[in-house]
């Protein structure tokens, strides 16, 4: 940025931090509003952190009015999320959203959402026109995009005469896009496998992606709580996870430099698309259940805490919808956890159930190698022609670009997604044969599918039993999640919903979508999706709890869900730490959401204490922080502090002398679970070829020598980090959150203006693969990147006790006083109140709005 246009942004500053900028776009919280198209009085009681309750005699009007609150607190960031997902961002923010439109208009979320909308339920499409119209009704009242958010003051001064359009229910849909987008399975991997064959022998490929440790992890349900049954459900797999491509096949020759650039085009595509609730290590969650037999109240007992990226505001936003009167028109009686733009209630309970979220990670996407001939691509041995559409980008400040999407029968062409990537690669190899014609990379997703995910959002809302919650559930087509259940009858149960492909694998002895596959044989092809009916799920499980923390779902190799799970570390010490207890107390399950033990630490630390440092006692002053270490991560001044940050610095390094010799630079390893998992496997392995350094030639390192220099190369980074003194070392000092705004948050941003959005750096403690699951990426530093977005216990014995914090606040506007109101309870574990009953949220206080009908003049 030049110095006169840095200047300009100062002064821009100044003026902007003045009272009447700052404050015009906060929401009036009490006396009345007419909004149009209401059929009655609604009341609006907010609390001291401004999380509003809303009470109205039926649904239309219930919805109209979170649509209108939504947009008080929130509009820019929905704004946002409209442009991102309609592939519309360069308009809000000029050519730097270029890239990220190409990549979003060729998948075609907005095109999707469009398709589903009369595919929908017709009260959800009712549901959805009365959000839209109560949003409108605050774009109406409010009239310029200064009044709405600071936002668009700062932005104005690139994007000139900007205009906000009326929301519309596809604006809605197509965030769900987004969210599915992020919690995919398996793509990542797919591409890292293709983009490292010729690069990396397959057996050390194999060897990056281990199976999951079923008999030191349990899955979330025992074969007593659910097994497979009938003929259907073999249909959805050609192999057991975890099997692994046999040397015969010879596959070192299936990849060609041209071929690897073609892998590489397609990451580097996907990588344009903005990260809208959090993608890369550590994004998963933990929810757990436990029936009355185990709880302290006699009723169940329901945590969840997602873990998903951070910024600010955070993706959470809580709210109450409540008929004042429950009838089959109007059978919402509902609070928790909703989605900014999408009306309804994502994660929480109602009057008579609860239900939480993680996410069950299956493969749902396929990248399939094509043979393309002009505006042609092979298919059973004919060229026939590509689905072929015109994209026009409008660019603020510049002239529109338009880009030309291409499509096979599996999906769109993503290899082309970015121009000016380059030439895909020739006649690439496939499956050990040699390929003629050009070679792209087509895209296959679940998401690209309509779907009624938004129909099951109000069934859920409003479901009262856990067969209605099951019929809720069998809509929920992307992302699939593992949904736990609980009702105030005292019954648990768990559901995993969700579109998963059955396919079968083109390359002898490989799980499907293990690989990409060849395109041009339909044999190959998605053959629909494994039923619902065959989807596991359990009712009461004899154990009398269920834990799910992203691990295996069951130990069944059907239906085929994905051999991508997480690996357990979690799940294993949550249901460690309930199996102790006599009897769980709702305090106790707050605890153990706080739980900074590492499980992987246990393991890995009795190997580098090993580790023979008597001839360098400036580095056996850090081993010796290990000895005694009882595997937590706090923050603060204390041993365990000290410990936790020399053994993370110490597997920092491990992970980078192990394996980033060999892994192109955008794929180093990031140190996660999967890792983790890889790297306990190794220790058995000492002189495997990982250990070896390929930068050192002539030497040949085994486990001990790398273990040793990983223990060396950790006492120096935290001496020059932390000082001399390893006494001294605080974990809290390394790893650090910074809540970062979407757009105007980022370091390509002027300090002063990221000054106004952002908040911290706050010390937090936990880590990758922790219960209190901070993630941090092991190539890019400890900066914490995804953790829990929020946390709640649902207490079914008597919902007013029950608890819950956001990771930020439920403000969208930068200075009020809710934008960051509930961060420092949430770095410290603690929760609010969560009042149900009107005369408990009456009781707490805080302002009362009424919304009544008329003009919005």
């Amino acid at each position: 940025m030049s110095v006169a246009a840095l200047v300009v942004v100062l002064l821009v500053v100044a003026a902007i931090l003045g009272v009447t900028w700052v404050r015009r776009p906060f929401p009036t919280t009490d006396g009345q509003i007419s909004i149009p198209g209401l059929t009655g009085k609604v009341t609006v009681l907010r609390n001291d952190r401004g999380v509003p309750q809303i009470y109205a005699d039926n649904a239309q009007d219930l919805f109209r009015a979170q649509g209108f609150v939504h947009a008080q607190d929130r509009f820019f960031e929905m704004d946002l999320r409209r442009h991102i997902t309609a592939g519309r961002l360069s308009e809000m923010v000029g050519k730097s959203g270029l890239e990220t439109d190409k990549v979003i208009r060729t998948m075609g979320w907005r095109r999707v959402a469009e398709e589903e909308l009369p595919k929908l339920a017709p009260e959800t499409r009712r549901y959805l026109q009365a959000y839209s119209d109560g949003v409108n009704a605050y774009i109406d009242r409010q009239g310029s995009p200064s009044r709405m958010a600071l936002e668009y003051v700062v932005l104005g001064q690139q994007v000139k005469d900007y205009r906000v359009e009326q929301w519309t229910p596809a604006d809605s849909l197509a965030w769900l896009k987004a969210m599915a987008w992020d919690l995919r399975g398996d793509y990542e991997s797919e591409l890292m496998r293709a983009r490292l064959v010729g690069r990396v022998p397959i057996p050390q490929i194999n060897e990056l992606f281990p199976a999951y440790p079923y008999g030191k992890h349990k899955p979330i349900l025992s074969q007593q709580a659910w097994s497979p049954k009938g003929e259907g459900q073999q249909s959805a797999a050609s192999a057991v996870p975890g099997a692994r491509v046999p040397s015969a096949v010879p596959l070192q020759e299936r990849t060609t430099p041209g071929a690897e650039k073609a892998y590489a085009a397609v990451q580097h595509a996907l990588e344009a698309v903005p990260q809208t609730i959090g993608r890369g290590p550590g994004v998963g969650s933990n929810s757990w259940v436990v029936g009355p037999e185990h709880s302290s109240t006699g009723k169940p007992l329901l945590a969840n805490d997602p873990h998903l990226g951070f910024n600010i505001p955070g993706i959470w936003y809580q709210v109450g919808l409540h008929c004042r009167s429950l009838s089959q028109s109007c059978p919402f009686d509902v609070s928790g956890f909703s989605f900014s733009g999408l009306p309804g209630v994502v994660i929480g309970h109602n009057q008579q159930i609860a239900w939480g979220f993680t996410n069950l990670d299956p493969d749902v996407t396929d990248f399939y190698l094509e043979q393309v001939r002009g505006g042609t691509y092979q298919r059973d041995g004919k060229y026939i022609p590509l689905e072929q559409r015109t994209e026009t980008i409008k660019v603020a400040g510049e002239g529109d670009h338009t880009i030309t999407v291409r499509s096979t029968v599996h999906g769109p062409i993503m290899s082309e997604a970015i121009s000016d990537i380059g030439e895909a690669g020739d006649r690439a190899p496939v499956s050990g044969r040699q390929s003629a014609g050009k070679y792209e990379v087509s895209l296959a997703w679940t998401g690209l599918v309509p779907n009624k995910t938004a129909d099951a959002i109000f069934g859920l809302n409003k479901a009262t039993s856990f067969q209605q919650f099951r019929d809720a559930a069998k809509s929920f087509a992307v992302p699939s999640q593992n949904l736990v259940y609980a009702d105030r009858d005292g019954h648990i149960g768990y559901q995993a919903p969700g579109m998963v492909p059955i396919r079968r694998s083109d390359t002898p002895g490989a799980v499907p979508g293990y690989w990409p596959t060849a395109g041009w044989r339909s044999a190959w092809d998605w053959k629909g999706y494994v039923p619902f009916d065959q989807m596991p799920w359990a009712y009461d499980p004899p154990e009398g709890m269920i834990v799910t923390a992203n691990q295996a779902v069951t130990a069944s190799p059907t239906p085929f869900l994905t051999t991508e799970w997480d690996y357990g570390f979690r799940a294993q010490r949550i249901r460690s730490l309930l199996e102790k207890e006599q009897k769980v107390t709702p305090q106790r399950m707050s605890q153990i959401q706080a739980d900074t033990r590492s499980e992987f630490a246990a393991t890995l630390t009795k190997r580098l204490l090993d580790i023979d440092l008597d001839d360098d006692p400036f580095t056996k002053e850090g081993q010796d922080l290990l000895r005694g270490w009882d595997f937590t991560n706090p923050i603060g001044d204390s041993d365990a502090s000290a410990a936790a940050a020399y053994f993370n610095a110490v597997w920092s390094n491990l992970v980078d002398l192990t394996y980033n010799d060999e892994l192109p630079k955008d794929l180093r390893a990031n140190g996660g679970d999967q890792w983790m998992q890889a790297t306990l496997n190794l220790l058995d392995k000492p002189r495997d070829a990982w250990w070896d350094n390929k930068l050192t030639p002539g030497v040949t390192e085994g486990a001990t020598e790398i273990m040793r220099q990983a223990l060396v190369q950790a006492r120096l980074d935290l001496t020059r980090e932390l000082g001399k003194d390893p006494g001294e070392w605080e974990w809290g000092k390394l790893h650090k959150l910074t809540l970062k705004h979407k757009v105007l948050g980022s370091d390509t941003v002027p300090g002063p203006v990221r000054m106004l959005f952002n908040r911290g750096p706050f010390q937090v403690p936990g880590g990758s693969a922790i219960v209190n699951a901070m993630g941090w990426d092991a190539s890019q530093g400890y900066d914490v990147r995804t953790g829990p977005s929020m946390r709640m216990v649902v207490d079914l014995g008597n919902l007013d006790r029950s608890t819950w914090v956001n990771a930020t606040g439920n403000s969208g506007h930068a200075f009020n006083d809710h934008y960051d109101d509930q961060v420092g309870a949430w770095s410290k574990n603690e929760t609010f109140p969560w009042p149900f009953s009107e005369k408990a949220v009456r009781a707490e206080g805080g302002d009362d709005l009424e919304l009544v009908p008329g003009s919005s003049q």
